[in-house]
């Protein structure tokens, strides 16, 4: 297995007398040594605003456009398709409104029961603003999975825009994302997927999904809370976005309003080099491609261990599907008769942080039938050993045990 850990100083930290195993990576991961150097190195040698003509400004200018690049070779894209914003929700209600200018009554955007609402609620806003019409794909609860007979039904000739999930945040389903966008593209729609739960996982590749817009969040990959908004170079220069008029118009600035997170930027670009550094090559995308290949190798290890230890307690019930179908090391359960939070409280007091309730993915949690009382979820990291699995495992046969 990769030897990420010596980079995580969140790792050396105790409780109850027991090293901490985070399982909470799936609502933000630990972040390593490298991040934070490059972060504080900024605010103390470099910090200035952009786009004047003294050194410091300068640097920030060079800075930014670096990390701008390292964001490119992460998502496969150009720099000038890389725009930043506070976190992927808030650019993408940034990105609906621009969008949904052009749109009216009539016009439909197809979202997902399986999605995070953060790739809902923008484009729910737009039915109550411009009177569009929002089209629901199903899910089969059974499996965790999104009913691709319900995909191909929702999309039409009125189609505006699909919006899909590459990975579920509540259940790690992948879907084949790059299948669905040629099914929105043949009616002539744009194509919005939201990777905020893939892209730690799945190395992203926005020419192989061929979607027109993605978003992702640096801190589900060990970076700080900057959300990323790609777009393609043509789309982002023809979109009516909101913004002041003496500010940038070219591609991607015109999408980032006002003064950017500059330190948060820098870190995010930090964060893409740290999990370069896990792999080889000769290229930024080369030695990511690698790393990739051998973090998913680690994560379906884990995930077979904990899909197969969860399955084998008594009273527990897991969500989404197997591991022999495509997912992300993200494994979410239910103990017979115990609330999601009182599983976890229990699961802390042994150091083990997991995760709990509907996290934004309300919809396909309701469906679940645990819209009250929410879900366990476990998520395994780069920082993730096996030994952490059979822990979190001993604690929750006890949690059932009572």
């Amino acid at each position: 297995m990769l030897s990420a850990r010596p980079h995580f100083p969140a790792l050396a930290r105790t409780h109850n007398g027991l090293p901490v195993a985070y399982f909470d990576g799936p609502g933000g991961t630990q972040v390593p040594r490298q991040v934070v150097e490059a972060m504080s190195n900024y605010l103390l040698h470099h910090n200035a605003n952009t786009h004047w003509v003294f050194p410091t400004s300068l640097e920030t200018d060079a800075m930014l456009l670096e990390a701008r690049q390292a964001l490119a070779d992460f998502l496969n894209a150009s720099p000038r398709e890389i725009a930043f914003a506070n976190n992927m929700t808030t650019g993408t209600f940034h990105l609906a409104r621009a969008l949904g200018r052009n749109w009216g009554p009539g016009d439909e955007v197809v979202v997902t029961d399986l999605d995070h609402h953060a790739n809902v609620a923008p484009w729910r806003a737009l039915e109550r603003e411009r009177g569009i019409v929002l089209k629901h794909v199903d899910v089969d609860a059974a499996k965790g999975e999104l009913r691709w007979d319900s995909l191909r039904a929702a999309i039409g000739p009125r189609t505006r825009l699909l919006a899909i999930g590459a990975g579920s945040n509540a259940l790690g389903t992948v879907t084949d994302v790059a299948e669905a966008a040629h099914l929105a593209h043949h009616v002539g729609a744009l194509v919005f997927v939201d990777a905020v739960h893939y892209a730690p996982h799945n190395l992203v590749d926005v020419r192989a999904m061929n979607c027109d817009f993605l978003g992702c969040s640096a801190y589900k990959f060990y970076g700080p809370h900057v959300g990323i908004i790609y777009g393609k170079e043509a789309l982002i220069g023809a979109l009516d976005v909101p913004k002041l008029e003496p500010a940038p118009n070219n591609a991607p600035d015109r999408l980032e309003t006002g003064t950017q997170n500059h330190e948060g930027i820098v870190g995010a670009g930090a964060a893409v080099d740290f999990l370069a550094s896990l792999g080889q090559g000769f290229t930024r995308r080369e030695r990511l491609v690698s790393a990739f290949h051998a973090l998913h190798e680690d994560g379906t290890l884990l995930v077979r261990r904990l899909w197969d230890g969860l399955g084998a307690i008594s009273g527990v019930t897991r969500y989404g599907p197997g591991p022999d179908r495509p997912r992300t090391p993200t494994v979410s359960f239910t103990v017979d008769g115990i609330p999601s939070e009182q599983v976890a409280r229990a699961l802390a007091e042994k150091a083990v942080f997991v995760s709990n309730g509907d996290f934004y993915a309300s919809t396909i949690v309701r469906r679940l039938g645990h819209g009250d009382t929410g879900l366990v979820r476990v998520g395994a990291a780069c920082y993730t050993v096996m030994d952490e699995i059979d822990r979190l495992l001993e604690g929750v046969a006890e949690v059932a045990r009572r």
